[in-house]
């Protein structure tokens, strides 16, 4: 199958950069907010956005680094801070591709049980297959596909220059 670069290194900045303007919109009269990222990718999307927002706003950023299970038909998954530390805060989780909706679902199941201001999502693509009733807040773009077809993020830290492409 032939592999088509939907994003390139610029396109994605831009598309970082804008999610960042809409997150600061979003939270202006907040003094913190909460990015937690799923591993791999959905983690390293939100260290760039909190570079971003740190750059052009004065608004307090932590990252959270969520790990889950993703081939488990149950929440499994952790974090690298301890969750009630979210709480009455805004936290934003933060994923590279959106397609079925269980991980962002999962994602968001960590701060069920604690009292948050509000919740949003992020994600760079949003490929449009949901199997999950999830809805994205901040979305980089989004792609009608077929089922068969596969979207690759790549970052740069990976070695490799930031693309992301449709297989």
């Amino acid at each position: 199958m032939e592999r088509i670069k939907i994003l390139d290194k610029k396109q994605i900045q831009q598309k970082i950069d804008r999610i960042a303007f809409q997150i600061l919109e979003d939270n202006f009269d907040e003094q913190e907010i909460i990015l937690a990222g799923i591993v791999p990718r959905g983690n390293k999307l939100a260290q760039r956005l909190k570079k971003v927002i740190e750059k052009i706003s004065d608004l307090k950023v932590s990252v959270l680094k969520i790990e889950l299970d993703k081939e488990s038909s149950s929440l499994v998954g952790k974090t690298d801070i301890p969750v009630d530390q979210c709480m009455n805060k805004v936290i934003i989780v933060v994923d590279d591709v959106l397609n079925s909706g269980r991980t962002l679902v999962y994602g968001l199941g960590l701060f069920l049980n604690i009292p948050t201001k509000k919740v949003r999502t992020v994600v760079l693509v949003d490929r449009s297959h949901k199997l999950f009733p999830i809805h994205t807040d901040f979305v980089g773009i989004e792609l009608s596909t077929v089922s068969q077809e596969h979207v690759t993020v790549v970052l740069d830290n990976e070695g490799q220059d930031d693309a992301a492409y449709l297989e």
